[in-house]
């Protein structure tokens, strides 16, 4: 049964409607494609045909081979130096004067190496230059484009000059004119290699790749209703959703989108608060707890949107699993798996490949929750890592698979993201500690370290209330058994009980348990005397734990571990001296009542355990009429009445204790004397 009196703090609703206008607000503002759809699966909707123009998309494989082409297609970069020309020009008259060279023969070798420079020289091309390639020549501030079969080699360009003397001259004065003036040597490059440039111009050609390779029009047939869908048509499907969603905005009414991002969001916080109220309702009476949850929701959902905007690929590093960390280390496990499948739930909304991620995270978090509660203490913390990196890695891969049936199709950077990822679960995890701080929580792995018997507090009890001490100790045991026994938070209570006492240790003689030699320390004090040093050990407790800086959560325990209750001995006492048994004040602990289970239950035990010491026998039914007896004297004092607790877990507490109590009584067997 669902207690509504759960339902009745108002700042539930406050909270859950702050959430919802904040999502709503950064939610992104793009369209949702109306169709889902899988290569290798009939088209199951009616026959689509392109209401738009939209460009076809290539796919990876086509991007990866294309680039793959151009890398080995090495662009040619030459710089035209325009004063070799000259310079061989002038070289080659000032010899052909002093030789006495025909004027038609010499006219026609300026002629015809004028053309060859104009043209371009170069020394040779690289091996891997075709000639129907491009280069790329700089003239001044211009560079042109120009198939590398237009320009020269100077092989190509001596061949060509004197096949042009050959066909106007004899080739007897050809031979003879080239041995005396070496016309090869006038022949130099002047188109210079920059091999700078080139690799720049290549790496740049490299990087730029076209993304489309044609268009679909209006009126076009994409997809038969029923035909199956090929790497074709999941082709045209990818580009039209694509386009789908740049072009949403203005085919769509800002109205209809606000609408259906309303309905998500409402949907997805109704989940949550369904989840609370059916896991754990008592979270809504506790606002600090629910405040957290919301903020943390929040969080997520932010840190999303944003990532979303920039790059809808840097989702693959956040570490969702981390969320699931923080959680945990605050609720029980019960409570923290589904609302951190719930955490996950805008992904879907979020992300085009929101299932993938979803189901991503729900894994990684799964087994975060397993190994974390192996390895959660110093270096091991890191083995997580792998453990993380495992389950990221083998869903990604299935879903790729799924989709392209490709090892060599996976993209590093994911799976770099991926690595990333698992690293900053760990890495972020003592972030807890700030929201330990923000909310006043307690955190497990604090709670583990208060529980250490070496701290600073629980030493000095041990070493100057050796015997409050130890009853701490049975408290802590009895306690953490019953908690464990109703679901309550065992690990919390059982540092409770170890701190409750620890006030005892400013006068340690005051208490029986630590009194020795029969010195009996309230023998010449009044019973108002006594009662005033019996119930301090409450107030100096709490000043010992804040000037330690315990949590409030803990402190609590000291403040309500005798509640208002009275020092019955010393009253009893006063009133059969003849005292006044209305002034009742003098006796009263200034405590608080119980608010929780685990107060409760530390309120029983530490009662049970101190009185049970007082029993003559420890068969079964004393030790149940003790431990009955005084859990009705508490509930008829109406010490449990502030406390989120029923009487069935009253029952359960009353029953543990008793098998508990039972255990630590019981019988021993007499050793008999060894005959002489």
């Amino acid at each position: 049964m669902i207690n509504v009196n759960h339902l009745k703090n108002g700042k539930i609703y406050i909270g859950f409607a702050v959430l919802a206008i904040f999502m709503i607000l950064i939610f992104p503002r793009e369209g949702t494609f109306p169709y889902e759809y899988q290569k290798g699966s009939p088209w199951t909707y009616e026959t689509l045909i392109a209401p738009i123009d939209f460009p076809i998309l290539k796919t990876e494989s086509e991007m990866l081979q294309e680039k793959d082409a151009k890398s080995l297609d090495l662009v040619e970069y030459y710089n035209y130096d325009a004063s070799i020309e000259t310079s061989q020009l002038r070289a080659f008259n000032e010899v052909a004067v002093k030789s006495d060279i025909d004027a038609e023969l010499s006219k026609d070798v300026i002629s015809s190496l004028e053309t060859l420079y104009d043209a371009g020289i170069v020394s040779n091309f690289n091996d891997q230059t075709s000639y129907d390639k491009i280069i790329f020549i700089k003239t001044g501030k211009r560079v042109n484009e120009v198939p590398a079969s237009d320009v020269y080699t100077l092989e190509s360009a001596n061949s060509t000059i004197i096949s042009s003397l050959e066909a106007k001259f004899d080739k007897e004065n050809i031979d003879a004119f080239n041995r005396a003036i070496d016309l090869k040597s006038y022949i130099v490059p002047n188109l210079i290699y920059d091999e700078n440039t080139s690799l720049l111009y290549h790496r740049e050609a490299v990087d730029y790749i076209s993304p489309t390779k044609g268009m679909v029009y209006s009126g076009q047939l994409i997809v038969s209703e029923g035909e199956m869908i090929t790497a074709e048509i999941e082709q045209l499907l990818d580009s039209y959703k694509a386009e789908y969603k740049i072009s949403f905005g203005t085919n769509t009414s800002f109205g209809a989108t606000l609408l259906c991002h309303i309905i998500y969001i409402i949907a997805i916080l109704a989940l949550l608060f369904a989840v609370i109220l059916l896991i754990e309702p008592s979270m809504f009476s506790n606002t600090r707890e629910l405040i957290f949850i919301l903020n943390l929701f929040a969080l997520v959902f932010l840190v999303s949107v944003i990532l979303k905007r920039f790059d809808e690929s840097l989702l693959y590093v956040l570490p969702y699993a981390v969320f699931v960390m923080y959680l945990s280390a605050f609720f029980k496990d019960a409570t923290v798996f589904p609302i951190y499948v719930v955490l996950l739930t805008p992904i879907l909304l979020i992300s085009e490949n929101g299932v993938a991620l979803f189901l991503m995270n729900l894994v990684a978090g799964t087994i975060t929750l397993l190994t974390y509660s192996i390895f959660n203490r110093g270096w091991r913390q890191f083995i997580n890592i792998i453990f993380i990196y495992a389950g990221l890695l083998a869903v990604y891969a299935s879903f790729h698979l799924m989709a392209d049936s490709s090892f060599a199709m996976f993209k590093s950077t994911n799976l770099i993201y991926l690595l990333v990822n698992a690293i900053l679960v760990v890495v972020l995890y003592p972030f807890v500690f700030l929201f330990e701080k923000i909310f006043s929580f307690v955190s497990y792995s604090r709670l583990w370290d208060l529980s250490d018997t070496n701290n600073k507090l629980l030493d000095n009890l041990s070493k100057k209330a050796p015997g409050t001490f130890q009853h701490s100790l049975q408290v802590a045991n009895l306690s953490a058994t019953a908690a464990m026994e109703i679901g309550a938070n065992s690990m919390l209570v059982r540092v409770g009980a170890l701190y409750h006492d620890i006030g005892k240790a400013e006068n340690p003689l005051c208490f029986i348990e630590n009194q020795l030699d029969g010195v009996n320390y309230h023998q010449n004090l009044t019973p108002e005397e006594s009662a005033s040093e019996i119930t301090h050990h409450v107030t100096n407790g709490v000043a010992m734990a804040q000037k330690d800086g315990l949590p409030e959560i803990v402190i609590d325990f000291i403040k309500s571990h005798h509640g208002k209750g009275q020092a019955t001995y010393f009253y009893t006492k006063y009133c059969n001296d003849g005292g006044d048994p209305n002034n009742i004040a003098p006796f009263t602990y200034d405590g608080i009542y119980p608010q929780t289970k685990e107060q409760v239950i530390l309120m029983i035990a530490d009662s049970v355990e101190a009185a049970s010491r007082t029993l003559r026998s420890y068969d079964e039914a004393t030790i149940t009429d003790l431990v009955n007896k005084i859990a009705d004297v508490k509930m008829s004092e109406g010490q449990f009445a502030e406390a989120a607790i029923t009487l069935k877990e009253i029952d359960t507490v009353k029953s543990s204790l008793i098998h508990s109590l039972l255990q630590i009584y019981h019988g021993r067997i007499a050793y008999p004397k060894r005959k002489k």
